[in-house]
């Protein structure tokens, strides 16, 4: 599995010193060989992989969101990331995949067998060195997402995650201040370890505290940057956990 939605989406920024052009120039060569997948379209709520399934391909989302969760035998649910376009799904999965893959709307990956993947990397050393990469930044996604839902505050879970996406829009050339949640409020919930009714009366809150601006529940506006990385840092008020 990997998607940044939390880094990330989970957080971690790029720290090679190569130059703009240079890293362009990376992000093709990987895109450039899951280009040549085939293309695999899912409808809303549908599946692209079931744990316990093996896993047998990687993909990359092209089009729409997808939700990667893993469920209790109690019936609760933990989402483990959210993949947005551009996002990559299936690079740490070892013989079986250990998480479940479900497309929050119509939305089309582009597949490509495991091993042919590997057989790329062993003739490119630089797909390899994309793929440790980003293999690396999964592995700090998970941290930080561990160090979020044990020791952040449900407001400072929220305003993390929106600083996440924050930043994804902004690796990604997007306006750093506008983000979309196309995730419902309980999918939200069940990524940071919060109940439905904490991650909206937050979020309520910091649009009444003018720090956010929120549009028809999924377009969010950063006004008040400053105070909302602060908040994520510790630096707001009372240490309700839930």
């Amino acid at each position: 599995m990997l998607a940044m939605a939390f880094t990330t989406t989970a957080d971690v920024e790029d720290h090679a010193p190569a130059s703009a052009h240079n890293v362009a120039v990376e992000r093709d060569l990987l895109g450039e060989r899951l280009g040549r997948g085939a293309i695999r379209t899912l409808e809303a709520k549908e599946h692209l992989f079931c744990e316990g399934d093996v896993a047998s391909h990687v993909y990359r989302v092209e089009v729409g969101h997808i939700c990667i969760y893993r469920m209790m035998p109690d019936g609760r649910r933990q989402v483990v990331d959210f993949a947005y376009p551009g996002d990559m799904i299936g690079l740490g999965a070892l013989g079986d995949h250990a998480d479940s893959a479900q497309a929050m709307e119509r939305t089309i990956v582009r597949t490509m067998p495991i091993a042919t993947l590997r057989e790329l990397a062993q003739s490119d050393t630089r797909l390899g060195l994309k793929l440790y990469e980003a293999l690396s930044r999964e592995l700090m996604a998970a941290r930080e997402l561990l160090f979020t839902v044990s020791q952040r505050t449900a407001a400072e879970r929220v305003a993390a995650f929106l600083l996440a996406l924050c930043r994804r829009s902004e690796r990604r050339g997007e306006a750093a201040n506008e983000i979309v949640l196309p995730m419902t409020r309980m999918d939200i919930a069940d990524f940071l370890g919060l109940t439905i009714e904490t991650v909206s009366r937050t979020l309520t809150k910091l649009r009444h505290d003018g720090v956010i601006d929120l549009e028809q529940c999924i377009l969010v506006t950063i006004l008040k940057p400053e105070a909302l990385a602060q908040l994520a840092q510790g630096g707001g008020e009372g240490r309700h956990r839930n």
